[in-house]
C-alpha cells in the first residue's frame, strides 16, 4: 500500500492499481487507474535510437529512469515547477496525473552536440552562448521533424500562447537542472521535455532520465546517456548507474 501526497492538491493513493492499458511506447507503458485524473507510468527496459531503427535493451533502464525521474521532478516541484508526478508507486512505477499530451518535443541545448553538429556545423562540445530552445513535432511517422511556432499553430497542435509557455517553462528548468548536476559533476549537455494540459494547467510530463537528456563527466566529458547505446561505446548500464548514483547522491 502506498500513502501518498502531491505539492497541488493533496491526492491521497491508497491502493492505487492499474487497469486498462492506454498505451505503450518506446519506452514506457502507461495504465488507467480507478481515478479518470491519474495513471500508471511503467517504465521498460526497452531501449531505441534513431527514431525506432535501432532497437535493444538496457538492464534495469526502467529502474534507473524511474528513481532519476521521480527525484528530478520532485526537485522541480520544490522549486515552483508543476509537473505530472503524484507518487513513486514501485521501481518502475510512477503514479501521475492524467494528462492531454501536447504535441511538441521541447529541446534545449546547452552545448553543441547531437543533430545540432550535424544541422548547424557546430564543433562538438561548444558551449552555445545562450541556451537555444527547439519545438520538433512529436509524431514518430515523420520522424519528429524540426518545426517553428508558426508550424505548431498551422498544425493545430498548440497555440502560440501555450508555445510561449513551454518555451518560458523549459528556459526556467533548464537553469534549475544545470545547476542540479553541476553539483553533482555533470554536464546537461542538452534534453528533451513534453508537456501536457491537465485541468487548464500545462504540467511538465514524460521523463528526465538518461533516456532524455545528454549527460557528460564534468571533468573527462565522458558521455554517461544513451548516446553509449546509439553509437555502440559499451558501458551501457555502468553510465545509467552511475548518473543514478549522482542523482539519488547515493555512496
Amino acid at each position: 500500500m502506498v500513502i501518498g501526497c502531491d505539492s497541488h492538491s493533496k491526492i491521497k493513493t491508497f491502493n492505487m492499481k492499474k487497469t486498462t492499458q492506454l498505451y505503450e511506447g518506446k519506452a514506457k507503458k502507461v495504465f488507467l487507474t480507478d481515478d479518470s485524473n491519474l495513471v500508471i507510468q511503467e517504465f521498460k527496459d526497452d531501449a531505441t535510437a534513431f527514431n525506432n531503427k535501432k532497437k535493444g535493451t538496457i538492464a534495469e533502464k526502467g529502474i534507473v529512469n524511474n528513481a532519476v525521474s521521480c527525484k528530478l521532478f520532485a526537485m522541480l516541484e520544490e522549486n515552483g515547477i508543476r509537473t505530472h508526478l503524484v507518487e513513486k508507486l514501485s521501481d518502475r512505477e510512477m503514479l501521475c496525473r492524467r494528462l492531454d499530451i501536447i504535441k511538441v518535443e521541447v529541446v534545449v541545448r546547452n552545448i553543441a552536440a547531437g543533430s545540432l553538429v550535424k544541422r548547424y556545423g557546430f564543433a562538438e562540445g561548444t558551449v552555445l552562448e545562450r541556451p537555444i530552445v527547439e519545438f520538433y513535432l512529436k509524431d514518430d511517422d515523420l520522424d519528429d521533424p524540426l518545426m517553428n511556432e508558426f508550424h505548431a499553430v498551422a498544425l493545430g497542435v498548440a497555440t502560440l500562447e501555450e508555445l510561449a509557455v513551454l518555451k518560458q517553462r523549459a528556459e526556467a528548468i533548464n537553469a534549475l537542472l544545470r545547476k542540479f548536476f553541476a553539483e553533482r559533476k555533470l554536464k546537461l549537455v542538452d534534453f528533451k521535455l513534453e508537456f501536457g494540459r491537465h485541468n487548464n494547467e500545462i504540467l511538465l510530463g514524460d521523463e528526465i532520465s538518461p533516456d532524455t537528456c545528454r549527460f557528460w563527466d564534468l571533468e573527462t566529458n565522458e558521455k554517461m546517456d544513451k548516446d553509449r547505446f546509439r553509437f555502440d561505446l559499451g558501458s551501457v548500464e555502468d553510465a545509467y548507474s552511475e548518473v543514478q548514483r549522482r542523482v539519488l547522491d547515493l555512496d
